[in-house]
Formats: C-alpha cells, structure tokens, sequence
C-alpha cells in the first residue's frame, strides 16, 4: 500500500509543477532609437561629446524582486563617433580602444540594491580592452506599464581601462575622466 501512495504522489507533484505559475523576472527589450550611450571628455582643456552608435543589451527585471535583475551590456567600440574626423579616426587605435584586438566593451551585473523612491545602485564588472573592474552604477529607473526609463550619469579613469596610451596617458593632452550618460528605454517582451 506505501508504494501505491508513494507512485501516485508523484504524478500529483508533476501536475502541481505544471499548473503552478513560476516566479520569473520579467525579459525587456530595449528601444534603440530612444536609447543612448553617451560620453564626455575633455581636449587640451576644451570639453568634447560623442556617442556608441551601436550596442545591445540582456535585461531580466521584476520591479516587485529588484535583488534578482540581470543585465548584460555589450558595447560595439567601432560605432564611436563624436564628430570630428581626427578624434574619430583616432579612438579605435591601439593607442584608445584598440578595436582590433578588443571590439567591444561589456557590462554585466546581478541584482538592483533599491537607495530609494526609483533609485538604486547597480554592481557589477565592466570589461574594456581585455581589463575588467567592478563598479557600481546610480540608476533611476521608473517602470509604467510595459516600458521602462533607465538614466545614469557616472565617472569613469579612462587611466583604469588603459584607454590613451603614450603619450596620451598621463592626461596632458587629454583629460583622465570620462563622463558617461545612459539613457535607455525598454519594453518588457511579450511572451
């Protein structure tokens, strides 16, 4: 009698685990054309601009369970553009990005820490040109519906990353910070 109970309790748990709704982060998609990467340097003291024309991203969010995000950024350093012909042929060298041997730049993490209202902090490890830190990102991120507003605004050694080699890594000719500003929309993927 104890192995006809035991072999009908399992058929009963399968059907449970089929008719139970998993606890899942919800997959967004990022709207490209009302999304930016942009930066901020300065040259021989002269502020300048410029934009990553070209990234994708892997992002799992549940706004009721922040603490399980995912998110995967992945930067294509070729796209770079910030207007001047000079600056522009430059950056992908070896002296700058160094393209050729490190075409892209990635950004992954694992958990939102909520601070606050819809600000939280975001942990996890950039990699660029073949070095890897760990940073924590200021995110403000507002969900309505089914789309979502991320912005952060942060600084950056590009010292750290051996960005400007030569005679450009001391910061004479062009400045150590970088100010890097996100704005990305997403639209949580309908299954």
């Amino acid at each position: 009698m104890k192995k006809l109970k035991h072999l009908f309790a399992i058929p009963v748990v399968f059907l449970l685990l089929l008719v139970t709704p998993a606890v899942a982060a919800d997959d967004w998609v990022v709207v490209s054309d009302e999304s930016s990467i942009r930066f901020t340097g300065t040259q021989t003291g002269e502020a300048f601009s410029g934009v990553f024309k070209r990234f994708e991203t892997d992002i799992s969010y549940d706004p009721d369970n922040p603490a399980d995000a995912r998110v995967r950024a992945v930067v294509d350093l070729a796209s770079v553009s910030t207007g001047d012909t000079q600056r522009d042929t430059a950056l992908p060298t070896k002296d700058w990005f160094f393209v050729s041997s490190f075409p892209q730049a990635t950004f992954e993490a694992v958990g939102f820490q909520l601070i606050g209202g819809n600000l939280f902090n975001v942990t996890g490890k950039l990699s660029l040109r073949g070095l890897e830190q760990n940073i924590t990102l200021p995110i403000d991120l507002k969900v309505e519906g089914s789309r979502a507003a991320m912005q952060t605004t942060f600084t950056l050694k590009r010292a750290d990353f051996g960005v400007g080699t030569g005679p450009w890594a001391e910061g004479k000719w062009v400045g150590l910070d970088v100010i890097i500003t996100l704005n990305i929309i997403a639209e949580r993927r309908m299954p």
